[in-house]
């Protein structure tokens, strides 16, 4: 199956669900991957003197990388304003959005749940933004989809919010899909950070490459799971 993953910024996908997009490609899907921004506005940029400009265009170089790494079968990276997609009329991304996914024809695309997991206001707008264009999308002839998943966090991998980061997640009743991956996709994820260099020192702190588990948790938009699958294209 075509499986479509949209998020506001790069590392998204790495922090997030890389090892179960390594092992979803590993399995057969063809599996792309779609960010809103090029994430030129992180305070990351002053450790190297760039502009937000050229932050955004080491991080695009970083994620040409990483969709090697993870072998992705296309990556689209678009740039709209770091840390200003609340600022824009969405119509704007749903129009963009929409269009990249009549291009990709995906049976599934994946984003974030509507906790967007770090709280963070891109990731809020990209929730609502997908499931508006997805909704919109389905039912229209000729439509390849055939689900809206959203990449989230169990409990456990969320933490009591000691830690550097708070983060949300969605309880044990929310999650339809709880996935798990090999050693070997394990590995590609920690590669895929790597790609992040001008990131380097934000991972080493979040300890993410040790903290992260090889079980994977998807939310099923209107539809319920009890318990959960172990794919993410289970029944369709």
């Amino acid at each position: 199956m075509k499986i479509l993953y949209v998020f506001p910024h790069p590392d998204d996908e790495s922090f997030g669900p890389a090892r179960a997009i390594a092992a979803q490609v590993r399995t057969g899907h063809e599996v792309s991957l779609l960010t809103l921004t090029k994430g030129g506005s992180t305070r990351e940029r002053h450790k190297f003197s760039y502009s937000v400009d050229q932050m955004g265009e080491a991080r695009f170089r970083e994620m040409q990388q990483v969709s090697r790494v993870l072998g992705l079968s296309n990556l689209t990276v678009f740039n709209f304003p770091d840390s200003g997609l609340k600022d824009l009329d969405p119509r704007i991304l749903e129009t963009a959005v929409s269009n990249h996914i009549a291009s990709i024809l995906p049976d599934i695309v994946v984003t974030y749940p509507v906790h967007g997991i770090s709280g963070f206001h891109d990731h809020l707008v990209v929730h609502a933004v997908v499931k508006r264009v997805y909704i919109r999308m389905k039912d229209v002839t000729g439509s390849t989809l055939k689900r809206l998943a959203f990449f989230t966090l169990t409990p456990k991998q969320a933490g009591d919010g000691s830690g550097q980061h708070a983060l949300s997640s969605s309880s044990i009743d929310e999650i339809d899909c709880l996935m798990t991956v090999k050693k070997q996709d394990m590995e590609a994820f920690r590669k895929a950070l790597d790609c992040y260099v001008t990131y380097r020192d934000m991972i080493e702190k979040t300890g993410i490459k040790d903290s992260l588990d090889r079980a994977v948790a998807f939310e099923f938009f209107q539809e319920s799971f009890d318990p959960p699958v172990h794919a993410i294209d289970a029944g369709l």
